[in-house]
C-alpha cells in the first residue's frame, strides 16, 4: 500500500501544479502560454484569448464561449477557480471540493473545444477529469 499512497501522492501534486502553473503564468505572463504584456497584472484577460481564438468553431457552444472571452467576471471566477483547485491539492485540504471544481473547469474547456482536434472524443481535459475523480474518491477506496 505504500507505493500506491506514493503515487497518489505525486499525481495529486502533478495536478496541483498544472492548476497553480495556469494560474501563475496567466497572473504574471511568465512567457509559456501567457506573455508579459498579456499577463493578469498589466490589464491583460486570462480567459479572451482562449475564449476569442481557441474555442473550436465547430463547436455547438462557440457562440456562447466567445461571448464569455474577456468578461471580467468570467476572468475573476476563472482565476479564483485555478487558484482554488491548485491549493486544495497542494495542501490536501478540501480536495473533494477542489477536484470537483477543476472537473467542472476542465469539462467546459472540454465543451469549448468540442470537438479536440487529434481525437474526435478524448483528449486531455477528459483525462485530467478522470484523474481529479480518482483523486477525489481517495476516502472511498483508500483504506
Amino acid at each position: 500500500m505504500k507505493n500506491e499512497k506514493m503515487v497518489y501522492t505525486i499525481l495529486r501534486y502533478v495536478m496541483s501544479f498544472i492548476f497553480l502553473w495556469a494560474f501563475f503564468d496567466k497572473v504574471f505572463g511568465l512567457g509559456f502560454a501567457t506573455t508579459s504584456a498579456q499577463a493578469w497584472i498589466h490589464g491583460g484577460s486570462p480567459t479572451a484569448g482562449f475564449l476569442s481564438m481557441a474555442v473550436n468553431a465547430k463547436s455547438p457552444f462557440a457562440s456562447f464561449f466567445h461571448s464569455l472571452a474577456g468578461v471580467v467576471v468570467v476572468d475573476w471566477m476563472f482565476m479564483l477557480g485555478l487558484l482554488f483547485v491548485g491549493l486544495t491539492l497542494a495542501f490536501n485540504k478540501f480536495v473533494k471540493w477542489g477536484c470537483l471544481a477543476g472537473s467542472a473547469m476542465l469539462a467546459l474547456m472540454y465543451l469549448a473545444l468540442m470537438t479536440p482536434p487529434n481525437n474526435p472524443i478524448i483528449d486531455d481535459h477528459i483525462v485530467n477529469i478522470l484523474v481529479l475523480a480518482l483523486i477525489g474518491m481517495r476516502g472511498e477506496w483508500w483504506k
